[in-house]
């Protein structure tokens, strides 16, 4: 049963009419929530009285609001009810019955469980994240620190563990709980019937390392992957710094990538004669892996020899690819971030006017557009009254008895 299409998404949105609810904190189920509410969902996400563990969360404006929860919530209405209460807990239960798709991270919680809800609503999606498949709760810098690696990220001569300051994990679950959704709502549409979906954090990050051949190497060859530094495994790739002290970021993919490099750097002669004393075949991404000390040596007075304008120009004739490293406070200057599309300006209030990003995929020649995030409890009101059929009476006595709150 799909309804009417929502206030956040134009009618041609590829999910309009789509309804979800979601009840989690933190990133990977938020995340997968703005994911299908910029392709057009309703989503209406439900918080507990006072908001939920990560309301206000770092990084937080001067007042204290925080921007991580207003950027990850955007496009979504709000609905704050109480969800330690019966009576709170049914309010839930029927617009959860009302929408038919459910997202949330609140695992072992039977009211809200696959088995209870899916008695108001036989055709229900229920998308659970778990911190692992056994149940037992994790976070993402948990697994990270479990699955390996943070043991193969840093410098060759670095022996402690080193955490990447991007949550991976958990980025990639919100996506790949907005895939199952996606996917979840094509089969009701054909069949009619629910589907349980249970994501795993861990299991995301197991997949992605076993994908990406990290556990099959070690199962496979035996082997430990190495750490090494800022250099690209298993072809050549290094970051290089200039006389004036600015970092770049230098692949090379394909031959014609390190001829550009060779003849750049002037060293297309040296390498020629160091490939036949030393019988080096360079043509082989492999074999410039294994001998990239040499060659970064060899490349690397070129780069500081000059100036980072010098650099980035001469670079930019070549098929290399390149790019300086640059701060947060660099890209948020940036005027190619003006440029582009994905990119549009953003009233939210309590935090200001700023260039938030809508949809990075463009659809039909457009990128969805980001819209501000909620104040908690903003849509309390209308969605009880337009989904529930609430009498303004009903919802003050509930907002009475403390069953739920608006704004």
């Amino acid at each position: 049963m799909r309804a009417t299409a929502g206030p956040l998404g134009a009618a041609g949105a590829p999910l309009a009419g789509v309804r979800v609810i979601e009840i989690a904190s933190f990133v990977a189920v938020p995340l997968a929530g703005m994911t299908l509410a910029q392709l057009g969902a309703d989503v209406v996400r439900i918080d507990p009285v006072g908001g939920a563990a990560d309301y206000r969360r770092w990084p937080v404006t001067d007042d204290g609001t925080s921007i991580y929860w207003t950027g990850l919530n955007k496009g979504k209405r709000s609905v704050v009810a109480d969800l330690r209460s019966p009576e709170g807990q049914r309010v839930v239960q029927r617009l959860i019955a009302d929408s038919g798709v459910l997202l949330t991270n609140m695992a072992g919680r039977q009211w809200l469980s696959f088995e209870t809800l899916v008695a108001d609503r036989p055709d229900l999606i229920h998308l659970e994240v778990l911190g692992r498949a056994d149940g037992s709760t994790a976070v993402d810098y948990t697994i990270n620190a479990g699955v390996g690696f943070p043991l193969v990220t840093g410098p060759a001569d670095y022996s402690a563990p080193i955490n990447h300051v991007l949550p991976a994990w958990d980025i990639a679950c919100g996506l790949h709980a907005a895939l199952d959704v996606t996917a979840a709502l094509r089969r009701r549409d054909q069949t009619g019937q629910g589907c349980r979906i249970r994501l795993a954090l861990e299991d995301v990050a197991l997949g992605t390392a076993s994908a990406l051949g990290f556990l099959t190497e070690a199962m496979v060859n035996g082997a430990e992957r190495e750490r090494s530094g800022n250099v690209v495994y298993g072809t050549y790739g290094q970051s290089f710094t200039s006389a004036d002290g600015v970092s770049f970021m230098v692949v090379t993919l394909t031959d014609r990538h390190f001829r550009d490099l060779a003849e750049l750097t002037g060293s297309t002669k040296v390498l020629a004669a160091l490939a036949q004393a030393r019988d080096i075949d360079f043509s082989d991404e492999g074999q410039r892996y294994r001998h990239r000390d040499l060659l970064s040596g060899l490349f690397s007075g070129w780069f500081t020899e000059r100036p980072a304008a010098q650099v980035e120009a001469a670079l930019a004739g070549t098929s290399l690819l390149w790019d300086r490293y640059r701060s947060f406070a660099e890209v948020a200057a940036d005027e190619r971030l003006r440029d582009n599309p994905m990119f549009a300006t953003l009233h939210q209030p309590r935090v200001g006017e700023y260039l938030a990003a809508g949809l990075p995929a463009s659809i039909d020649g457009a990128h969805p557009p980001a819209v501000a995030a909620p104040a908690l409890g903003a849509h309390t009101q209308q969605v009880l009254a337009d989904r529930l059929g609430m009498s303004t009476d009903e919802i003050g006595r509930l907002c009475q008895s403390g069953a739920v709150a608006t704004d």
